[in-house]
């Protein structure tokens, strides 16, 4: 048996220890609850300070049956898992990252050889927290390319962009924030998007781009791009006007390259300069990444293009963020891995099967209408029949809610302020199962909405938790 004696010198030293490592106070006793609005005193034990999160939050809507969101609520337990690896890993910090950094350059380049870039190698693009970020970077370069061609009039003239009426809320923030004219196409009769004749009569020399929308929000219906660029390119013989087009492809770019591979609406389109899409969408991504990429570095002007000495290393980005996690952008790329086209193909292509499905299901409903089946982004809009007076879709919404369903009621915007209606948004993880079940549930409340005399919901803007 080996002999050990003892230490040289005294080994007491400052502590250096994390001081969540350190018990909470033993004597306190918990017999009042921690302040809310105000930093405790002390500690919590870990277990009790997790507990008192962990049941509050057990009132918060059950994410797997939320159907107003686009956000991806279900991945696989590989994907968690590196999600927990990389979660501390600062997406800036490229040099101290460098595979984190390759995996993100690899994500930028199969999405422009999947989005037929004219040359993948030549796009440039990056990720974002989300397509809002992807959508305002795509503003600004349109912007400042813009200004580049009108040097001689701004910042005298006043720039504007052109879109429809049922664009994401990003880009009126982008309009408001950046000081750009909003043109937007209203909507009109049953066409619940913009219409590309009179987007192109909207613009004029002070126009610095059209957004098309591949998967309105609204209703889950494409933006006819290829007509869009047709219609500019009208304009430009007419006049001269060389305008450039934006996809926002929050949804529709991750699901129309799978299933619908005859659409021309990408950089096929030589209109197009720019794309955004959300991974965290129907890229299959839990909430944090999106993308930008833009058809070659002609239109993203350099002086955009922030290179920053940090930490030792030269980093060219392009962002309104700095710091945030790698750890989204490690799990588009292994669901990129893990997919493949193929994949890709058969996910999406399911998902669309599961909402026309449930769309046809409640179409064949005597209470409701469809406004959109389903058959382009997997989503799906229904109203109200024409001879239902005793309820209508808050009502609906609200009650479904009582079952644990997020079922997203609200009205349409200019020029069909007069249509309300409910929204189905389907995602991965959204079964067939659980499209039974939802529909048992709303069979199941309809006699009892029949009975009402009249709609009972009062304030139309509080029914509902959805706001575009």
């Amino acid at each position: 048996m080996a002999l050990h004696k003892g230490p040289a010198k005294s080994d007491e030293h400052p502590s250096t220890v994390n001081p969540f490592y350190g018990a909470a106070n033993p004597v306190d006793g918990m017999t009042e609850a921690p302040p809310q609005h105000r930093l405790p005193d002390g500690p919590l034990a870990p277990s009790t300070a997790y507990q008192l999160v962990h049941d509050e939050l057990m009132l918060d809507g059950n994410s797997r049956l939320n159907l107003a969101t686009f956000v991806t609520t279900w991945m696989e337990p590989q994907a968690d898992i590196l999600l927990g690896e990389c979660r501390d890993k600062n997406m800036i910090d490229k040099d101290e990252y460098p595979r984190t950094a390759e995996l993100e350059r690899r994500c930028v380049a199969m999405l422009a050889d999947l989005w037929n870039a004219p040359d993948p190698a030549a796009a440039v693009g990056c990720s974002t927290t989300g397509s809002s970020e992807a959508c305002m970077l795509a503003g600004m370069a349109l912007k400042r390319r813009w200004a580049e061609r009108n040097a001689d009039r701004y910042p005298g003239a006043r720039p504007n962009l052109v879109m429809g009426v049922n664009v994401q809320v990003c880009w009126d923030k982008f309009c408001n924030f950046w000081e750009v004219e909003a043109r937007q196409v209203p909507m009109e009769g049953d066409r619940f998007h913009l219409d590309p004749r009179a987007a192109a009569e909207l613009c004029d020399e002070n126009t610095i781009g059209v957004v098309g929308v591949l998967g309105s929000t609204f209703d889950g219906s494409y933006e006819p791009v290829a007509e869009l660029c047709a219609a500019l390119d009208e304009l430009q013989e007419r006049t001269g006007l060389d305008i450039p087009v934006h996809v926002d492809g929050a949804s529709g770019a991750m699901v129309a390259p799978f299933v619908d591979e005859d659409l021309v609406w990408d950089f096929r389109l030589p209109r197009v300069a720019s794309i955004n899409t959300s991974g965290h969408k129907y890229g299959l991504v839990y909430p944090g990444v999106g993308w930008a990429l833009w058809r070659s570095p002609a239109e993203l002007p350099e002086e955009l293009v922030f290179r920053v000495n940090y930490l030792g290393g030269d980093m060219p980005t392009f962002a309104l963020n700095f710091s945030r996690p790698g750890a989204q952008v490690v799990a588009q790329y292994y669901t990129f891995l893990r997919l493949g086209r193929e994949g890709y193909r058969a996910v999406q292509q399911t998902t669309r099967d599961v909402a026309m499905g449930l769309a046809e299901r409640i179409g064949a409903l005597d209470e409701f209408r469809l406004l959109t089946r389903g058959d382009q982004l997997p989503v799906f809009a229904f109203t109200t029949a024409p001879d239902v007076t005793a309820f209508d879709v808050f009502d609906v919404s609200r009650r479904m809610r009582e079952r644990g369903w997020l079922l997203p009621a609200y009205t349409f915007p200019a020029n069909r302020e007069d249509l309300s209606v409910l929204r189905v948004v389907c995602r991965n993880g959204f079964s067939s199962d659980l499209t039974q079940l939802f529909l048992e549930d709303l069979r199941r409340l309809l006699p009892e909405l029949r009975c009402q005399s009249r709609p009972l919901t009062r304030d139309k803007e509080a029914a509902t938790g959805f706001h575009h």
